[in-house]
């Protein structure tokens, strides 16, 4: 840090050298501005205009710029030495007084006729002038007066050539948004100045969700002792920013003692409004580097021009030359306001030209005041527009009145060494910004990223929290509920040995639990809200109002979060599960419905589903009864059985095969389907069997309304308000205060002085739920904790809320106090049950029904191509060949392999019998065998099934002459391993 000596010494060295250099170009300059004053002496046309000038001469300010005002007259005359008209200056000196600076104005309209004043200094003084200058149409221009009730709205003569004090508060806003803040505390000199600024400033903090937490007022005529007493004060608050407006000579001395009692330590927030900021340069030195370090300010924006340094240094030289005893004159926003407002003045009389400017007197009683004598001005209102009209580049930017006043853009600055440095720009439009000329210029912004870095107090570079528990002050009071049930949650209990009372439960564990999660140490006292005997003092709404009357600093239990409560007070994050329900004893319906088991599917699944079994067995048949004699047979057993075939596939129970590459695909198809029906039946049979079982008494709330039953609610709770807004009349309305209670009037019933439901929140529940089916009801937020509005703990104690529900440790407090756990049937879920409709299953059906066309499709192509000479064929009506068709469709298809392959079988099977049937006869017979050249053949004569001899099995079909006929049963037996067929053939054996 650079020491205070070596920086006045290099300030020294840099004034002189630029004044050596304005001293050259003023002689170097010289000979044009002698001329134009010269001419200006000598042009006996120009029009004298006759303006007064209010100031405290006395101070620093008033000196500064009544020199201002000189050099911008003489600035703007030498600039244009044809003007016509010349400002001639009335000064007064108000010395520091209300009542002169109003008596200085009276005699400048009455007596010298000003056309305008150039003042007063201050905004206490401006106050009664501006009702002169609206009563005489004479416009006031004040550089310095920036009180905001100084408006140019309730005021129109009244021309402000500076910036209101409350244009400032939207930038001080914004730096404590982008902190986040939530607290803050002004401090503020008690007079006009001071007072003027605070309600835009408060209302602007509200509007970024920070309370303002106290408003510390400090006299203008205030001793060392009481400055002291009131940091003292700030000390032991929670809060730590503090915004400072007031005067830089009662600054500095707040500043200093604030050092001295170690305020500007790490953790502190202060912020200063323009009052001080735009001022620094003139404030002690020493109190800046020692006392100041780390502070933000809000600083007036002026553009760093070669026309400002060049005005700067010319000030310097000409008012050390008229002032020779002051040393390093500093020039500041006030007197470029100044020279500013004198330049607007002087072009607005030029632009109005070559008028009369005189007043018109007002006919008076011989009685009148000097008030009522005074004129008014002829030229009053033409001033005024071109007043409001002008515009110029002046020294601190372009020179434009808005409203009667200057709008100008904000630099954030940061108090480091002996001067304020630039960390950002805040502009009405844009917000906080890093630069003016940033090319990211878009939506409004209060983004800390959008600043420089920043060096706080203690030379911290973190940003401070904005608050802390003050080790020396008060522990925090919290309210806690005396319940006399559910004490699971909160249990007060008193210690008579020591007067004292021990407080534990569910939500004070969980509360110390998250206590233990800040990141500092937090003092506090559970305090029970209860009467001297011990019984509860008061409803939660009471609590809550203790709180929001800033009796207490908390409450802490079972307090749920409403939107009512949350109108007076703020809540954290809430810590348990959220919502009313409605608790009913369920029912065992042990009558069971005799045709439950058609519930599970709706009548147009069951429909669908018996067509399409239908609908499979003719397909199957029709793709089967050709080639396999499993489908074939009397009409009525080929019926059964496709009809069984189809059926049987519900359990998998099928004997029958299927030969048919066609019909396999379809029953893969289908039993697919089957099996997807079957699996859905039995789960949705099995729900509603449970269902049946757990039928609640009530199933909704309009069901209990409408059925006069009296329903139960915890005493004390908001409960009761949003049964009666349900139209629950009150004689239907029982309190309970306890689990034990409530499990009482539930079991009784409302016929036997109990309750049909009771209305609780889902907390309580958890405790006998077990016993009862619960119905959602309302939405609520769950059980928070309760802080006064804007109380910077609400965010940290939310943020440990969250560390503490999401690990382990809720679950062992959970454990450890809400000891019934049993879960509850949500009633919605179990009663909701319903049957399977056939939108669930259409695209099965098609795909099935797809599959099964397609089949059939391909078999009748293949019939129709193998039978297509029957229906091409010429002889014959259409009515026979459709007729002959319909025979082959019926008849076997002997071409097909399952038959081919069974003829196979049959002729080795037939042979091998024929021979064993020929060995038997001769071995049993009288007769020798007859010689021949082949004695290995014997004749055999197979009789058909119609008594006929058989031409289909290529055998003589003649008889041996000379033997008897023998006629021979034999029976053979097929053995196909697929099916059981027995058949009886005669053979005919002639020997």
């Amino acid at each position: 840090m650079i020491s205070p000596r070596t920086s006045f010494d290099a300030e020294k060295l840099l004034f002189l050298a630029l004044s050596v250099l304005t001293i050259i170009s003023t002689f170097r300059d010289g000979p044009r501005i002698a001329v134009a004053q010269s001419s200006n002496n000598n042009n006996a046309q120009t029009i004298p205009v006759n303006v007064g000038v209010i100031l405290d001469l006395e101070t620093w300010m008033g000196q500064m710029g009544l020199s201002c005002i000189n050099m911008s007259l003489s600035d703007f005359y030498s600039s244009n030495p044809s003007y016509k008209t010349r400002l001639v200056l009335d000064v007064r000196d108000s010395k520091q007084d209300e009542i002169a600076a109003a008596a200085a104005a009276l005699d400048l309209i009455k007596n010298k006729q000003v056309q305008a004043i150039i003042g007063p200094q201050g905004s206490v003084q401006a106050d009664f002038i501006i009702d002169l200058g609206n009563k005489s149409h004479v416009p006031i221009i004040s550089f310095s007066a920036t009180s905001p009730s100084l408006s140019s709205i309730r005021s129109p003569y009244f021309i402000r050539a500076a910036q209101n004090d409350s244009s400032q508060v939207n930038a001080i806003s914004a730096v404590v948004q982008a902190f986040g803040w939530k607290e803050a505390v002004l401090i503020y000199v008690d007079n006009e100045f001071g007072e003027g600024v605070i309600p835009s400033l408060t209302d602007a903090l509200e509007e970024v969700d920070t309370r303002v937490s106290y408003r510390s007022l400090i006299p203008p005529s205030a001793t060392d002792d009481q400055i002291l007493r009131e940091l003292y004060k700030l000390k032991t608050m929670q809060t730590r920013v503090f915004i400072v407006h007031m005067s830089t000579i009662l600054g500095s001395r707040l500043f200093a003692k604030a050092k001295e009692i170690g305020m500007m330590s790490e953790g502190y927030v202060w912020i200063l409004t323009n009052g001080i900021t735009d001022r620094l340069n003139s404030m002690d030195s020493s109190v800046v580097t020692g006392s100041m370090q780390g502070v933000l300010g809000i600083k007036t924006y002026v553009p760093d021009t070669q026309n400002l340094d060049n005005f700067t240094v010319r000030w310097k030289v000409k008012f050390q030359k008229d002032n020779p005893s002051v040393l390093n004159p500093k020039l500041n926003i006030f007197g470029y306001w100044a020279y500013d407002a004198a330049w607007a003045l002087a072009m607005a009389i030029e632009e109005m030209g070559a008028v009369n400017f005189t007043f018109q007197a007002l006919n008076a009683s011989t009685n009148a005041t000097d008030l009522d004598t005074i004129g008014v001005s002829q030229n009053g209102q033409k001033l005024l527009q071109k007043l409001a009209n002008t515009t110029f580049a002046g020294l601190t930017g372009n020179f434009s009145l808005v409203n009667g006043q200057l709008e100008l853009a904000f630099q954030i600055v940061n108090i480091n060494g002996n001067a304020a440095r630039r960390i950002g720009f805040w502009t009405q439009e844009n917000g906080l910004l890093r630069d003016l000329n940033s090319s990211n210029i878009g939506k409004y912004s209060t983004s800390k990223s959008n600043l420089g870095s920043i060096i706080w107090p203690g030379d911290s570079t973190s940003f401070p929290r904005g608050w802390e528990i003050p080790t020396s002050g008060k522990k925090l009071k919290i309210l806690v509920p005396v319940k006399n049930g559910f004490k699971q949650f909160v249990t007060v209990t008193h210690v008579p040995s020591t007067n004292t009372y021990n407080v534990t439960g569910y939500c004070i564990e969980i509360f110390r639990a998250v206590i233990k999660k800040l990141p500092y140490d937090v003092v506090y006292d559970l305090i029970p809200f209860a009467l001297p005997n011990g019984s509860s003092n008061g409803s939660y709404d009471d609590m809550i109002d203790q709180v929001y009357n800033q009796n207490y600093d908390a409450v802490v239990g079972d307090t749920t979060i409403i939107a009512n409560r949350s109108s007076y007070v703020e809540f954290t994050l809430p810590y348990t599960e959220s919502g009313v329900s409605m608790l009913v004893p369920y029912k065992d319906n042990k009558s069971k419905n005799a045709w439950v088991f058609l519930k599970p599917l709706t009548w147009d699944l069951w429909l669908t589903t018996g067509c399409f079994f239908v609908f499979m067995a003719l397909v199957v048949w029709i793709l089967e009864h050709q080639i396999n004699e499993d489908f074939r047979g009397p009409a009525a057993h080929q019926v059964g059985t496709s009809f069984w075939f189809s059926f049987s596939t519900m359990v998998f129970a099928q004997r029958e095969s299927v030969s048919s590459n066609l019909a396999r695909f379809v029953v893969i198809v289908w039993v697919f389907v089957v099996l997807i029906l079957t699996q859905s039946y039995t789960a949705s049979l099995s729900s509603l069997l449970v269902v049946q079982n757990l039928q609640p008494t009530i199933a909704d709330v309009d069901q209990l309304l409408k059925s006069g039953e009296k329903v139960g609610y915890q005493d004390g709770s908001f409960v009761l308000e949003m049964l009666k807004q349900m139209k629950f009349d009150d004689s239907r309305l029982i309190s309970y205060q306890s689990s034990e209670e409530c499990d009482a009037l539930l079991s009784n019933g409302s016929a036997k002085g109990g309750i049909a439901a009771a209305f609780d929140e889902a907390p309580y529940i958890k405790l006998y739920c077990n016993k009862y089916t619960m119905i959602p009801t309302f939405k609520t937020a769950g059980f928070g904790f309760v802080f006064p509005k804007g109380s910077p703990l609400v965010s940290d104690i939310s943020k440990a809320i969250l560390n503490v529900t999401e690990g382990p440790e809720m679950t062992e407090i959970e454990n450890g106090w809400l000891t019934s756990k049993t879960s509850c049937l949500n009633s919605t879920n179990s009663i909701s049950s319903s049957s399977l409709s056939l939108d669930s299953f259409r695209g099965l059906f098609l795909i099935a029904g797809a599959a099964a066309v397609l089949a059939l499709l391909i078999f009748m192509v293949r019939f129709f191509k193998r039978n297509w000479h029957v229906v091409t064929s010429s002889s014959g009506t259409m009515r026979e060949r459709i007729v002959a068709l319909g025979r082959r469709f019926y008849q076997r298809d002997l071409n097909s392999h399952t038959f081919r392959k069974a003829r196979f079988r049959d002729r080795n099977m037939e042979d091998g019998a024929n021979e064993i049937a020929a060995v038997e006869i001769i071995e049993h017979t009288n007769f020798p065998p007859r010689l021949s050249s082949d004695s290995s053949k014997i004749d055999v004569v197979l009789i058909n099934e119609q008594g006929a001899p058989s031409a289909g099995q290529g055998l003589p079909n003649h008889v041996v002459e000379g033997c008897p006929e023998i006629t021979i049963n034999v029976e053979r037996t097929n053995v196909s391993k697929l099916r059981d067929v027995d058949t009886s053939r005669t053979v005919d054996t002639r020997l």
